[in-house]
Protein backbone atom coordinates (compact mmCIF):
# COMPACT_ATOMS: atom_id res chain seq x y z
CA UNK A 1 0.00 0.00 0.00
CA UNK A 2 2.70 2.35 0.98
CA UNK A 3 4.44 1.56 -2.87
CA UNK A 4 1.35 2.81 -4.38
CA UNK A 5 0.74 6.07 -2.46
CA UNK A 6 4.68 7.01 -3.11
CA UNK A 7 4.08 6.27 -6.96
CA UNK A 8 0.58 8.13 -6.88
CA UNK A 9 2.91 11.12 -5.38
CA UNK A 10 5.71 10.70 -7.85
CA UNK A 11 3.21 10.86 -10.85
CA UNK A 12 1.62 14.02 -9.33
CA UNK A 13 4.67 15.97 -9.28
CA UNK A 14 6.49 14.63 -12.21
CA UNK A 15 9.13 12.75 -10.22
CA UNK A 16 10.16 9.17 -11.86
CA UNK A 17 13.14 7.62 -10.98
CA UNK A 18 15.45 6.90 -13.72
CA UNK A 19 14.19 3.43 -14.65
CA UNK A 20 10.63 5.03 -15.14
CA UNK A 21 12.43 7.86 -16.80
CA UNK A 22 13.01 5.62 -19.65
CA UNK A 23 9.95 3.67 -19.96
CA UNK A 24 8.26 7.12 -20.30
CA UNK A 25 10.88 8.67 -22.94
CA UNK A 26 10.47 5.20 -25.25
CA UNK A 27 6.80 6.24 -24.85
CA UNK A 28 7.16 9.59 -25.74
CA UNK A 29 8.90 8.29 -28.53
CA UNK A 30 5.91 5.82 -29.76
CA UNK A 31 7.66 2.91 -28.91
CA UNK A 32 5.88 0.20 -28.69
CA UNK A 33 7.76 -3.33 -27.90
CA UNK A 34 10.89 -3.72 -26.58
CA UNK A 35 12.74 -7.01 -26.66
CA UNK A 36 15.65 -7.92 -23.85
CA UNK A 37 16.74 -9.87 -21.16
CA UNK A 38 16.66 -9.64 -17.42
CA UNK A 39 19.79 -9.35 -15.24
CA UNK A 40 20.70 -7.90 -11.97
CA UNK A 41 21.85 -4.55 -13.65
CA UNK A 42 18.82 -3.86 -14.79
CA UNK A 43 16.74 -4.50 -12.44
CA UNK A 44 14.69 -1.75 -11.33
CA UNK A 45 14.24 -1.45 -15.14
CA UNK A 46 12.35 -4.14 -15.20
CA UNK A 47 10.86 -3.56 -11.89
CA UNK A 48 9.21 -0.60 -13.64
CA UNK A 49 8.52 -2.33 -16.92
CA UNK A 50 5.78 -4.76 -14.44
CA UNK A 51 3.71 -2.17 -14.64
CA UNK A 52 4.45 -0.29 -17.99
CA UNK A 53 2.16 -0.70 -21.01
CA UNK A 54 4.74 -1.29 -23.69
CA UNK A 55 5.37 -4.70 -24.52
CA UNK A 56 8.24 -6.65 -23.94
CA UNK A 57 9.48 -9.83 -25.77
CA UNK A 58 11.79 -12.16 -23.53
CA UNK A 59 14.45 -13.50 -25.44
CA UNK A 60 16.47 -16.44 -25.07
CA UNK A 61 20.29 -14.42 -25.87
CA UNK A 62 21.34 -10.75 -26.35
CA UNK A 63 22.26 -11.16 -29.47
CA UNK A 64 19.16 -12.40 -30.40
CA UNK A 65 17.30 -9.45 -28.74
CA UNK A 66 19.22 -7.24 -31.39
CA UNK A 67 18.33 -9.08 -34.51
CA UNK A 68 15.20 -9.03 -33.41
CA UNK A 69 14.95 -5.27 -32.90
CA UNK A 70 17.34 -5.30 -36.24
CA UNK A 71 14.64 -7.33 -37.67
CA UNK A 72 11.42 -5.35 -36.71
CA UNK A 73 13.35 -1.91 -37.64
CA UNK A 74 14.07 -3.57 -41.42
CA UNK A 75 10.26 -4.03 -41.93
CA UNK A 76 8.56 -1.08 -40.77
CA UNK A 77 11.10 1.68 -40.40
CA UNK A 78 10.98 2.52 -36.95
CA UNK A 79 14.27 2.41 -34.44
CA UNK A 80 14.10 -1.36 -33.05
CA UNK A 81 14.66 -1.07 -29.00
CA UNK A 82 16.61 -3.18 -26.99
CA UNK A 83 17.33 -3.44 -23.08
CA UNK A 84 19.62 -5.93 -21.45
CA UNK A 85 22.51 -6.27 -18.46
CA UNK A 86 25.48 -5.42 -17.90
CA UNK A 87 28.78 -7.29 -18.59
CA UNK A 88 28.48 -10.70 -20.54
CA UNK A 89 24.45 -9.13 -21.66
CA UNK A 90 25.75 -6.23 -22.82
CA UNK A 91 28.65 -7.34 -24.92
CA UNK A 92 26.45 -10.21 -26.27
CA UNK A 93 24.87 -7.37 -28.18
CA UNK A 94 27.85 -6.91 -30.14
CA UNK A 95 27.41 -9.16 -33.24
CA UNK A 96 24.29 -7.29 -33.35
CA UNK A 97 25.18 -3.79 -33.04
CA UNK A 98 27.35 -4.03 -35.51
CA UNK A 99 25.20 -5.87 -38.03
CA UNK A 100 22.84 -2.80 -37.71
CA UNK A 101 26.04 -0.69 -37.81
CA UNK A 102 27.16 -1.95 -41.21
CA UNK A 103 23.63 -1.64 -42.78
CA UNK A 104 22.51 1.64 -41.17
CA UNK A 105 19.75 0.29 -39.38
CA UNK A 106 18.14 2.44 -36.50
CA UNK A 107 18.39 1.15 -33.36
CA UNK A 108 18.87 2.04 -29.36
CA UNK A 109 20.34 -0.07 -27.30
CA UNK A 110 20.01 0.28 -23.24
CA UNK A 111 22.78 -1.95 -21.65
CA UNK A 112 22.86 -2.24 -17.82
CA UNK A 113 26.03 -1.21 -15.83
CA UNK A 114 27.38 -1.95 -12.64
CA UNK A 115 26.60 1.26 -10.16
CA UNK A 116 28.81 4.69 -11.02
CA UNK A 117 30.99 4.25 -8.30
CA UNK A 118 32.12 0.55 -8.88
CA UNK A 119 32.93 1.89 -12.83
CA UNK A 120 36.64 1.08 -13.18
CA UNK A 121 36.73 -0.96 -10.42
CA UNK A 122 36.23 -4.62 -12.28
CA UNK A 123 33.18 -5.68 -10.62
CA UNK A 124 30.85 -8.58 -10.87
CA UNK A 125 29.71 -8.44 -14.85
CA UNK A 126 31.26 -4.71 -15.47
CA UNK A 127 32.16 -4.00 -18.78
CA UNK A 128 33.60 -1.24 -20.64
CA UNK A 129 30.68 -1.49 -23.21
CA UNK A 130 30.76 2.21 -24.18
CA UNK A 131 34.65 1.22 -25.43
CA UNK A 132 34.01 -1.99 -26.55
CA UNK A 133 31.19 -0.51 -29.18
CA UNK A 134 32.28 2.73 -30.12
CA UNK A 135 33.50 1.84 -33.38
CA UNK A 136 30.20 -0.74 -34.25
CA UNK A 137 27.80 2.15 -32.86
CA UNK A 138 26.81 5.27 -34.69
CA UNK A 139 26.79 6.89 -31.28
CA UNK A 140 26.70 5.81 -27.41
CA UNK A 141 27.07 7.32 -24.31
CA UNK A 142 27.63 6.30 -20.43
CA UNK A 143 24.77 8.17 -18.09
CA UNK A 144 26.20 9.21 -15.01
CA UNK A 145 23.84 11.97 -13.78
CA UNK A 146 19.89 11.08 -13.38
CA UNK A 147 19.21 14.70 -14.35
CA UNK A 148 20.96 13.66 -18.11
CA UNK A 149 18.61 10.73 -18.73
CA UNK A 150 15.73 12.02 -20.60
CA UNK A 151 18.09 14.02 -22.94
CA UNK A 152 20.15 11.78 -23.68
CA UNK A 153 17.76 9.42 -24.66
CA UNK A 154 15.49 12.03 -26.74
CA UNK A 155 19.18 12.45 -28.63
CA UNK A 156 19.77 9.23 -28.99
CA UNK A 157 16.77 8.47 -31.16
CA UNK A 158 17.22 11.60 -32.98
CA UNK A 159 20.38 9.94 -33.97
CA UNK A 160 19.52 6.98 -35.06
CA UNK A 161 17.13 7.92 -37.19
CA UNK A 162 18.18 11.00 -38.90
CA UNK A 163 20.79 11.59 -41.52
CA UNK A 164 22.25 7.68 -42.34
CA UNK A 165 20.43 5.48 -39.83
CA UNK A 166 22.24 3.58 -37.46
CA UNK A 167 22.04 2.05 -33.25
CA UNK A 168 23.07 3.90 -30.55
CA UNK A 169 23.80 2.81 -27.50
CA UNK A 170 23.31 4.07 -23.98
CA UNK A 171 24.76 2.42 -20.80
CA UNK A 172 23.07 3.03 -17.66
CA UNK A 173 24.63 2.41 -14.11
CA UNK A 174 22.23 0.72 -12.09
CA UNK A 175 22.00 4.01 -8.88
CA UNK A 176 21.34 6.00 -12.20
CA UNK A 177 18.24 4.02 -12.75
CA UNK A 178 17.25 4.34 -8.77
CA UNK A 179 17.82 8.19 -8.46
CA UNK A 180 15.17 10.29 -8.71
CA UNK A 181 14.79 13.62 -10.88
CA UNK A 182 12.13 15.22 -12.32
CA UNK A 183 11.01 14.04 -15.78
CA UNK A 184 11.12 16.95 -18.19
CA UNK A 185 11.49 15.43 -22.07
CA UNK A 186 12.89 17.58 -24.47
CA UNK A 187 10.84 18.88 -27.54
CA UNK A 188 13.67 19.07 -29.55
CA UNK A 189 16.96 18.28 -30.02
CA UNK A 190 20.05 20.62 -30.96
CA UNK A 191 23.38 19.31 -31.78
CA UNK A 192 26.29 21.56 -32.60
CA UNK A 193 28.15 18.84 -34.32
CA UNK A 194 25.72 17.00 -36.09
CA UNK A 195 23.84 18.46 -38.81
CA UNK A 196 22.89 15.92 -41.46
CA UNK A 197 22.60 17.31 -44.98
CA UNK A 198 18.64 16.46 -46.79
CA UNK A 199 18.48 19.27 -49.25
CA UNK A 200 20.82 18.25 -52.80
CA UNK A 201 22.87 21.07 -54.06
CA UNK A 202 20.46 22.37 -57.08
CA UNK A 203 23.66 22.87 -59.44
CA UNK A 204 25.12 19.34 -58.44
CA UNK A 205 21.43 18.06 -59.37
CA UNK A 206 21.42 20.45 -62.59
CA UNK A 207 24.75 18.92 -63.68
CA UNK A 208 23.67 15.37 -63.18
CA UNK A 209 20.46 15.82 -65.11
CA UNK A 210 23.08 17.06 -68.00
CA UNK A 211 24.90 14.38 -67.98
CA UNK A 212 22.10 11.66 -67.88
CA UNK A 213 20.65 13.23 -71.39
CA UNK A 214 23.91 13.44 -72.62
CA UNK A 215 24.73 9.71 -72.10
CA UNK A 216 23.42 6.63 -74.41
CA UNK A 217 24.10 4.06 -72.03
CA UNK A 218 22.58 4.85 -68.89
CA UNK A 219 21.90 2.49 -65.86
CA UNK A 220 21.04 2.60 -61.93
CA UNK A 221 22.65 1.36 -59.47
CA UNK A 222 20.64 1.71 -56.18
CA UNK A 223 21.64 0.31 -52.71
CA UNK A 224 19.76 0.17 -48.97
CA UNK A 225 19.67 3.83 -48.86
CA UNK A 226 16.85 3.90 -51.32
CA UNK A 227 14.90 1.75 -48.68
CA UNK A 228 16.28 3.70 -45.56
CA UNK A 229 14.84 7.05 -47.48
CA UNK A 230 11.46 5.38 -48.63
CA UNK A 231 12.67 6.76 -51.53
CA UNK A 232 11.22 3.27 -53.70
CA UNK A 233 8.26 5.52 -55.78
CA UNK A 234 10.41 8.54 -56.70
CA UNK A 235 13.78 5.83 -58.08
CA UNK A 236 10.33 4.39 -60.28
CA UNK A 237 9.19 7.10 -61.14
CA UNK A 238 12.74 8.48 -62.58
CA UNK A 239 13.55 5.06 -64.32
CA UNK A 240 10.60 5.09 -66.02
CA UNK A 241 10.46 8.64 -67.01
CA UNK A 242 14.01 8.31 -69.05
CA UNK A 243 13.29 4.64 -69.49
CA UNK A 244 16.60 3.80 -67.30
CA UNK A 245 17.28 -0.05 -66.87
CA UNK A 246 18.13 -0.24 -62.68
CA UNK A 247 20.53 -2.66 -60.72
CA UNK A 248 20.65 -2.96 -57.20
CA UNK A 249 22.37 -4.35 -54.34
CA UNK A 250 21.91 -7.23 -52.40
CA UNK A 251 20.38 -4.55 -49.21
CA UNK A 252 18.71 -2.03 -52.32
CA UNK A 253 16.76 -5.27 -53.07
CA UNK A 254 13.01 -4.06 -52.95
CA UNK A 255 13.62 -0.62 -53.76
CA UNK A 256 12.95 -1.20 -57.28
CA UNK A 257 9.97 -3.56 -58.20
CA UNK A 258 11.65 -7.02 -58.94
CA UNK A 259 8.83 -7.76 -61.69
CA UNK A 260 9.50 -4.71 -63.35
CA UNK A 261 10.36 -4.88 -67.11
CA UNK A 262 13.27 -1.60 -66.42
CA UNK A 263 14.62 -4.26 -63.87
CA UNK A 264 18.02 -5.84 -64.17
CA UNK A 265 17.85 -8.16 -61.01
CA UNK A 266 21.16 -7.39 -58.73
CA UNK A 267 24.79 -7.32 -59.39
CA UNK A 268 28.21 -8.31 -58.49
CA UNK A 269 29.86 -11.38 -56.89
CA UNK A 270 26.22 -13.18 -57.61
CA UNK A 271 24.43 -10.63 -59.71
CA UNK A 272 23.10 -11.42 -62.88
CA UNK A 273 24.83 -11.58 -66.01
CA UNK A 274 22.71 -8.59 -67.33
CA UNK A 275 22.86 -6.57 -64.40
CA UNK A 276 27.29 -7.30 -64.16
CA UNK A 277 27.83 -6.70 -68.23
CA UNK A 278 25.44 -3.28 -68.15
CA UNK A 279 27.85 -2.00 -65.59
CA UNK A 280 30.64 -2.57 -67.24
CA UNK A 281 29.22 -1.18 -70.49
CA UNK A 282 27.46 1.72 -69.55
CA UNK A 283 28.73 5.34 -69.87
CA UNK A 284 26.58 6.95 -67.11
CA UNK A 285 25.96 5.23 -63.59
CA UNK A 286 23.45 6.66 -61.35
CA UNK A 287 24.60 5.42 -58.01
CA UNK A 288 21.80 5.82 -55.29
CA UNK A 289 21.71 5.50 -51.73
CA UNK A 290 24.85 2.69 -52.21
CA UNK A 291 28.81 2.91 -51.08
CA UNK A 292 30.38 0.78 -53.81
CA UNK A 293 30.74 -2.43 -51.16
CA UNK A 294 33.86 -4.54 -52.56
CA UNK A 295 31.04 -7.49 -53.14
CA UNK A 296 29.46 -4.87 -55.59
CA UNK A 297 32.73 -3.46 -57.53
CA UNK A 298 34.87 -6.68 -57.93
CA UNK A 299 37.83 -5.21 -59.49
CA UNK A 300 37.78 -1.64 -58.77
CA UNK A 301 39.81 -0.48 -61.28
CA UNK A 302 37.63 -2.18 -64.25
CA UNK A 303 34.33 -1.51 -61.74
CA UNK A 304 32.00 1.01 -64.45
CA UNK A 305 36.14 2.35 -66.67
CA UNK A 306 33.66 3.41 -68.82
CA UNK A 307 31.28 5.60 -67.30
CA UNK A 308 30.90 8.95 -65.82
CA UNK A 309 29.58 8.53 -62.40
CA UNK A 310 26.90 10.50 -59.98
CA UNK A 311 26.70 9.54 -56.55
CA UNK A 312 23.71 10.31 -54.47
CA UNK A 313 24.31 9.81 -50.26
CA UNK A 314 23.23 11.42 -47.35
CA UNK A 315 26.25 10.70 -46.14
CA UNK A 316 29.17 12.72 -47.31
CA UNK A 317 31.67 10.28 -45.76
CA UNK A 318 30.69 7.43 -48.42
CA UNK A 319 31.08 9.77 -51.21
CA UNK A 320 34.32 8.68 -53.02
CA UNK A 321 35.11 6.47 -50.43
CA UNK A 322 36.03 3.38 -52.27
CA UNK A 323 35.34 4.61 -55.99
CA UNK A 324 35.74 8.29 -57.36
CA UNK A 325 32.52 10.30 -58.73
CA UNK A 326 32.14 12.92 -61.11
CA UNK A 327 28.99 14.42 -59.60
CA UNK A 328 28.65 13.98 -56.27
CA UNK A 329 25.28 15.17 -54.45
CA UNK A 330 25.11 14.56 -50.99
CA UNK A 331 21.37 14.89 -49.52
CA UNK A 332 18.59 12.75 -48.87
CA UNK A 333 17.82 9.96 -52.10
CA UNK A 334 14.25 10.91 -51.71
CA UNK A 335 14.34 14.24 -51.86
CA UNK A 336 17.26 14.46 -54.43
CA UNK A 337 15.56 11.97 -56.94
CA UNK A 338 12.07 14.04 -56.88
CA UNK A 339 14.02 17.41 -57.67
CA UNK A 340 16.05 15.93 -60.37
CA UNK A 341 12.65 14.28 -61.79
CA UNK A 342 11.40 17.92 -61.79
CA UNK A 343 14.62 19.07 -63.76
CA UNK A 344 14.02 16.80 -66.85
CA UNK A 345 12.32 18.18 -69.70
CA UNK A 346 8.71 17.27 -69.77
CA UNK A 347 9.03 15.71 -72.97
CA UNK A 348 11.44 12.64 -72.87
CA UNK A 349 10.33 10.66 -75.81
CA UNK A 350 13.52 11.47 -78.38
CA UNK A 351 15.84 10.67 -75.12
CA UNK A 352 14.20 7.19 -74.76
CA UNK A 353 14.69 6.85 -78.55
CA UNK A 354 18.73 7.11 -78.54
CA UNK A 355 18.70 4.41 -75.70
CA UNK A 356 17.03 1.38 -78.32
CA UNK A 357 20.97 0.34 -78.97
CA UNK A 358 21.93 0.27 -75.03
CA UNK A 359 18.32 -1.91 -74.79
CA UNK A 360 19.01 -4.55 -77.29
CA UNK A 361 22.72 -4.79 -75.71
CA UNK A 362 21.09 -5.80 -72.28
CA UNK A 363 18.26 -8.10 -74.32
CA UNK A 364 21.41 -10.11 -76.37
CA UNK A 365 23.18 -10.15 -72.93
CA UNK A 366 20.03 -11.47 -71.00
CA UNK A 367 19.62 -14.35 -73.55
CA UNK A 368 23.43 -15.43 -72.39
CA UNK A 369 22.60 -16.46 -69.00
CA UNK A 370 19.15 -15.91 -66.91
CA UNK A 371 18.66 -17.34 -63.64
CA UNK A 372 17.09 -20.83 -63.92
CA UNK A 373 14.94 -22.91 -61.13
CA UNK A 374 13.92 -25.67 -63.32
CA UNK A 375 13.67 -28.98 -61.35
CA UNK A 376 14.17 -32.72 -62.30
CA UNK A 377 11.29 -33.87 -60.69
CA UNK A 378 13.10 -37.42 -60.47
CA UNK A 379 16.35 -36.04 -59.03
CA UNK A 380 17.44 -34.59 -55.83
CA UNK A 381 16.04 -31.15 -54.57
CA UNK A 382 17.67 -28.10 -56.11
CA UNK A 383 17.45 -25.56 -53.33
CA UNK A 384 16.82 -22.40 -56.05
CA UNK A 385 13.94 -24.92 -57.16
CA UNK A 386 12.47 -24.05 -53.47
CA UNK A 387 12.70 -20.76 -53.14
CA UNK A 388 11.41 -20.13 -56.20
CA UNK A 389 8.08 -22.54 -55.24
CA UNK A 390 8.04 -20.26 -51.97
CA UNK A 391 7.95 -17.00 -54.10
CA UNK A 392 5.19 -18.62 -56.59
CA UNK A 393 2.62 -20.03 -53.64
CA UNK A 394 3.06 -17.11 -51.74
CA UNK A 395 2.48 -15.29 -54.67
CA UNK A 396 5.48 -13.02 -53.51
CA UNK A 397 3.24 -11.36 -50.68
CA UNK A 398 5.65 -12.58 -47.78
CA UNK A 399 8.57 -10.92 -45.84
CA UNK A 400 11.84 -12.43 -46.37
CA UNK A 401 14.74 -12.67 -44.22
CA UNK A 402 17.97 -14.78 -44.15
CA UNK A 403 20.56 -16.36 -42.97
CA UNK A 404 24.51 -15.92 -44.71
CA UNK A 405 25.80 -17.85 -47.47
CA UNK A 406 24.50 -19.60 -50.38
CA UNK A 407 20.60 -19.53 -48.44
CA UNK A 408 20.93 -15.78 -48.69
CA UNK A 409 22.24 -15.38 -51.98
CA UNK A 410 19.51 -17.89 -54.08
CA UNK A 411 16.99 -16.04 -51.81
CA UNK A 412 18.39 -12.86 -53.82
CA UNK A 413 17.90 -14.05 -56.83
CA UNK A 414 15.32 -16.77 -56.74
CA UNK A 415 12.56 -14.21 -54.90
CA UNK A 416 11.45 -10.85 -56.75
CA UNK A 417 10.69 -8.21 -54.16
CA UNK A 418 8.10 -5.91 -55.65
CA UNK A 419 8.20 -3.56 -52.19
CA UNK A 420 10.84 -2.16 -49.87
CA UNK A 421 10.92 -3.91 -46.53
CA UNK A 422 10.08 -7.00 -47.51
CA UNK A 423 13.92 -8.20 -47.97
CA UNK A 424 15.90 -8.50 -44.57
CA UNK A 425 19.41 -9.73 -44.77
CA UNK A 426 22.61 -9.11 -42.96
CA UNK A 427 24.20 -7.37 -46.01
CA UNK A 428 27.37 -5.70 -44.76
CA UNK A 429 28.71 -7.88 -41.53
CA UNK A 430 27.47 -11.32 -43.24
CA UNK A 431 25.94 -12.31 -40.06
CA UNK A 432 25.04 -15.67 -39.74
CA UNK A 433 22.34 -16.64 -37.05
CA UNK A 434 20.70 -12.91 -38.19
CA UNK A 435 17.66 -14.29 -39.91
CA UNK A 436 15.48 -16.19 -37.74
CA UNK A 437 15.50 -13.71 -35.27
CA UNK A 438 14.90 -11.25 -37.94
CA UNK A 439 11.99 -13.07 -38.71
CA UNK A 440 10.54 -12.77 -35.51
CA UNK A 441 11.41 -8.99 -35.25
CA UNK A 442 9.37 -8.46 -38.51
CA UNK A 443 6.44 -10.58 -37.66
CA UNK A 444 6.20 -8.87 -33.95
CA UNK A 445 5.90 -5.86 -36.41
CA UNK A 446 3.86 -7.16 -38.86
CA UNK A 447 1.34 -9.52 -37.00
CA UNK A 448 -0.99 -10.50 -39.91
CA UNK A 449 1.57 -10.89 -43.01
CA UNK A 450 3.67 -14.38 -43.90
CA UNK A 451 7.61 -14.08 -42.64
CA UNK A 452 9.31 -16.34 -43.98
CA UNK A 453 13.20 -17.28 -42.88
CA UNK A 454 15.17 -18.84 -45.80
CA UNK A 455 18.23 -20.44 -43.90
CA UNK A 456 20.77 -22.93 -44.26
CA UNK A 457 21.37 -25.67 -41.70
CA UNK A 458 24.66 -24.35 -40.41
CA UNK A 459 23.74 -20.78 -40.07
CA UNK A 460 19.75 -21.82 -38.24
CA UNK A 461 22.01 -23.16 -35.48
CA UNK A 462 23.91 -20.18 -34.26
CA UNK A 463 20.64 -18.66 -32.97
CA UNK A 464 18.53 -21.82 -32.63
CA UNK A 465 17.27 -20.86 -29.10
CA UNK A 466 14.73 -18.29 -30.30
CA UNK A 467 12.62 -20.78 -31.40
CA UNK A 468 11.46 -21.02 -27.96
CA UNK A 469 10.72 -17.63 -27.76
CA UNK A 470 8.52 -17.87 -31.06
CA UNK A 471 6.72 -20.76 -29.66
CA UNK A 472 6.21 -18.73 -26.33
CA UNK A 473 4.56 -15.68 -28.19
CA UNK A 474 2.90 -17.41 -30.79
CA UNK A 475 4.73 -16.41 -33.67
CA UNK A 476 3.81 -17.88 -36.96
CA UNK A 477 7.59 -17.85 -38.51
CA UNK A 478 7.84 -19.92 -41.36
CA UNK A 479 11.71 -21.33 -41.52
CA UNK A 480 13.10 -22.92 -44.68
CA UNK A 481 16.07 -24.40 -43.82
CA UNK A 482 18.12 -25.16 -47.54
CA UNK A 483 19.51 -28.16 -46.07
CA UNK A 484 23.14 -29.42 -47.71
CA UNK A 485 24.56 -30.22 -44.69
CA UNK A 486 27.22 -28.50 -45.48
CA UNK A 487 28.70 -24.77 -44.75
CA UNK A 488 27.86 -24.33 -48.23
CA UNK A 489 29.27 -21.19 -49.86
CA UNK A 490 32.44 -22.24 -47.29
CA UNK A 491 32.33 -25.76 -49.78
CA UNK A 492 31.36 -23.81 -52.78
CA UNK A 493 34.71 -21.96 -52.26
CA UNK A 494 36.50 -24.80 -51.28
CA UNK A 495 35.32 -26.34 -54.69
CA UNK A 496 36.39 -23.93 -56.77
CA UNK A 497 39.03 -22.47 -55.65
CA UNK A 498 40.69 -24.68 -53.04
CA UNK A 499 41.08 -28.16 -55.21
CA UNK A 500 37.91 -29.46 -53.53
CA UNK A 501 39.83 -29.89 -50.08
CA UNK A 502 36.82 -29.35 -47.95
CA UNK A 503 37.84 -28.97 -44.69
CA UNK A 504 35.61 -28.87 -41.70
CA UNK A 505 32.77 -27.53 -43.61
CA UNK A 506 30.60 -30.49 -44.09
CA UNK A 507 28.01 -31.01 -40.97
CA UNK A 508 26.28 -34.26 -41.24
CA UNK A 509 22.70 -35.34 -40.28
CA UNK A 510 22.63 -33.48 -37.06
CA UNK A 511 20.43 -32.34 -35.81
CA UNK A 512 17.05 -33.90 -36.82
CA UNK A 513 15.22 -30.42 -37.19
CA UNK A 514 11.90 -31.75 -37.15
CA UNK A 515 12.35 -33.61 -33.48
CA UNK A 516 13.97 -30.46 -32.40
CA UNK A 517 11.33 -27.84 -33.45
CA UNK A 518 8.60 -30.10 -32.18
CA UNK A 519 10.46 -30.21 -28.54
CA UNK A 520 10.09 -26.31 -28.13
CA UNK A 521 6.87 -27.06 -29.15
CA UNK A 522 6.57 -25.85 -32.88
CA UNK A 523 6.03 -27.84 -35.76
CA UNK A 524 8.17 -29.52 -38.07
CA UNK A 525 7.99 -30.91 -42.07
CA UNK A 526 10.61 -32.38 -44.08
CA UNK A 527 10.74 -32.81 -47.96
CA UNK A 528 13.41 -35.43 -49.29
CA UNK A 529 12.12 -35.41 -52.65
CA UNK A 530 10.92 -33.07 -55.11
CA UNK A 531 7.08 -34.03 -55.32
CA UNK A 532 7.09 -33.34 -51.39
CA UNK A 533 7.95 -29.32 -51.80
CA UNK A 534 4.96 -27.97 -52.76
CA UNK A 535 2.91 -30.00 -49.66
CA UNK A 536 5.15 -28.77 -47.16
CA UNK A 537 5.21 -25.05 -48.24
CA UNK A 538 0.91 -25.59 -48.59
CA UNK A 539 1.13 -27.06 -45.45
CA UNK A 540 3.41 -24.41 -43.39
CA UNK A 541 0.88 -21.43 -44.84
CA UNK A 542 -1.72 -23.01 -42.69
CA UNK A 543 -0.07 -22.84 -39.55
CA UNK A 544 -0.77 -19.54 -37.70
CA UNK A 545 -0.40 -20.02 -34.04
CA UNK A 546 3.43 -21.59 -33.91
CA UNK A 547 6.48 -21.29 -36.03
CA UNK A 548 7.29 -24.05 -38.27
CA UNK A 549 10.25 -25.16 -39.49
CA UNK A 550 10.54 -26.77 -43.25
CA UNK A 551 13.53 -28.97 -43.74
CA UNK A 552 14.16 -29.32 -47.23
CA UNK A 553 16.88 -32.07 -47.95
CA UNK A 554 18.43 -30.57 -50.95
CA UNK A 555 21.45 -31.73 -53.25
CA UNK A 556 24.81 -30.93 -51.69
CA UNK A 557 26.44 -30.01 -54.79
CA UNK A 558 24.44 -27.17 -56.24
CA UNK A 559 26.24 -23.91 -56.10
CA UNK A 560 25.35 -20.19 -56.39
CA UNK A 561 26.00 -18.77 -60.05
CA UNK A 562 26.56 -16.68 -61.49
CA UNK A 563 29.88 -15.85 -59.29
CA UNK A 564 32.45 -13.29 -60.30
CA UNK A 565 36.06 -14.57 -58.76
CA UNK A 566 37.77 -12.58 -55.70
CA UNK A 567 39.78 -9.85 -57.62
CA UNK A 568 38.23 -9.91 -61.08
CA UNK A 569 36.39 -7.53 -62.87
CA UNK A 570 32.57 -8.10 -62.66
CA UNK A 571 33.21 -9.36 -66.66
CA UNK A 572 34.74 -12.36 -65.39
CA UNK A 573 31.60 -14.60 -64.09
CA UNK A 574 31.56 -17.96 -63.76
CA UNK A 575 28.07 -19.12 -64.99
CA UNK A 576 28.46 -22.98 -64.31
Amino acid sequence: MAKQIKKKTNKKKNMLNGAEIVLAAFEKEGVDTIFGYPGGAVLPLYDALYDSPLKHILVRHEQGAVHMADGYARANGRPGVVVVTSGPGATNTVTGLATAYMDSIPMVVITGQVPTALIGNDAFQEADIVGITRPCTKHNYLVKDVRDLAGIIKEAFYIATTGRPGPVLIDLPKDVQTAVTEFVYPDKVELTSYHPTYKGNPRQIGKAVDMILASKRPLIYAGGGVISSDAAKQLKTFAEKLSIPVTTTLMGLGGFPGTHPLFLGMLGMHGTYAANMAVTHTDCLIAVGSRFDDRVTGKIDEFAAEAKIIHIDIDPTSISKNVSVDVPIVGDVSGVLTNMQKALPKTTTSYKKTLKPWVDDIAKWNKVHTLKATQDMKKRIRPQYVVDRLYKLTKGDAIITTEVGQNQMWAAQFFKYDKPRTFLTSGGLGTMGYGMPAAIGAQVAYPNKTVIDIAGDGSIQMNIQELATAVEYKLPIKIAILNNRFLGMVRQWQELFFDKRYSSTCLGKKPDFVKLIEAYGGVGLRAEKPADVDKVIKQALKINDRPVIMDFIVDPKECVYPMVPAGQPLSKMLLV
